[in-house]
């Protein structure tokens, strides 16, 4: 038993010993990084006092009565095709679930049917109302 106890012991003794060198490895490149980064925040500042002592010499010229009115980007309107699409798909879909006895393939099957008239009608509204 008591040996048992010094194997034990020796055993958690060398597991619980950690690898000095590795861990001051990892302490020495974390500094090393931490460092660089300070270097760069400081080279950053010091370029934006330059940039700012430059643009101190340059004239600035500000317009204040702008009257021209920036027209506001317009959204592009969905097409008839894809409008029809859209609603056979989702009409197709309901109706084929109501009528079919598979649930989801009836559905999917509505709904593919349902797109394809639904762009088939929206496009043909779309052409007359090129016409007119």
């Amino acid at each position: 038993m008591k040996n048992l106890a010094i194997i034990g012991f020796a055993v958690l003794t060398m597991v619980s010993c950690k690898d000095m060198q590795k861990e001051n490895t990892e302490l020495t490149s974390t500094e090393t990084i931490d460092s660089l980064k300070m270097e760069l925040e400081k080279q950053r500042i010091i370029d934006s006092v330059r940039m700012a002592e430059t643009n101190k010499n340059e004239k600035e010229v500000v317009v204040v009565n702008n009257t021209t009115p920036q027209a506001a980007p317009q959204k592009k309107k969905m097409s008839g095709a894809v409008k029809g699409a859209l609603i056979g798909a989702g009409v197709g879909a309901v109706t084929g679930a109501a009528v079919s006895k598979k649930k989801g393939e009836g559905a999917i099957i509505g709904g593919l049917a349902g797109a394809g008239v639904g762009a088939g009608t929206g496009a043909i509204i779309d052409e007359s109302k090129k016409k007119k």
